[in-house]
């Protein structure tokens, strides 16, 4: 059975001193620790998408708002820790990320829908504000269609794992957090 924001609570109140730091701590996951993990280990960043998934769990977890900080926050904070992303790119990743962050969050908020058809929204929408921030700011050089393979192709296994993977962990983590008290 597919989890659903019904059947597991909406989100945790993001306001708490617990769910205060749990935020942080992805907030960090997002913008150091897992792309400096990925980038140590010589995995293809590219393709695992790190910072990603702590935007998106954020917004399941926490809502809109919680997401949108954390997506929002992370390609700055990591930029000052570990001059990366390039700066270049740090408009359209900072786009990209409080998207996922917040589309997750207003799907389960207030269209009151599932984790998984929220993660899958918020997977395409980030996407799509990320093509469109890099072309409307001329960062896109050569061939559109060139362009969007380059863009949309090797992430494209971690959004399938990323669908399988965050709505599940959400609900888990709603579920212990709200029988917490």
């Amino acid at each position: 059975m597919i989890p659903t924001a019904a059947a597991a609570g909406w989100t945790l109140p993001a306001s708490r001193p617990r769910a205060i730091t749990a935020q942080a701590i992805l907030l960090i996951a997002a913008a150091w620790l897992l792309p400096t993990a990925a980038h140590l280990s010589g995995l293809p960043v590219r393709q695992l998408l790190p910072m990603h998934w702590p935007a998106i769990l954020a917004g399941l977890c926490y809502g809109w708002r919680s997401g949108l900080l954390v997506g929002a926050g992370a390609p700055l904070v990591s930029y000052l820790i570990a001059g990366m992303p390039r700066p270049a790119v740090i408009p359209a990743m900072t786009v990209e990320l409080a998207a996922y962050g917040c589309i997750a969050g207003l799907m389960i908020d207030v269209l009151r829908r599932g984790r998984v058809e929220a993660t899958l929204a918020s997977l395409l929408g980030g996407r799509l504000l990320f093509v469109a921030v890099m072309v409307l700011t001329g960062a896109v050089v050569g061939p559109l269609g060139d362009y969007l393979r380059a863009a949309m192709v090797p992430g494209l296994a971690a959004a399938v794992v990323q669908a399988l993977v965050l709505p599940p962990l959400a609900t888990w983590w709603v579920r212990r957090e709200q029988s917490r008290g």
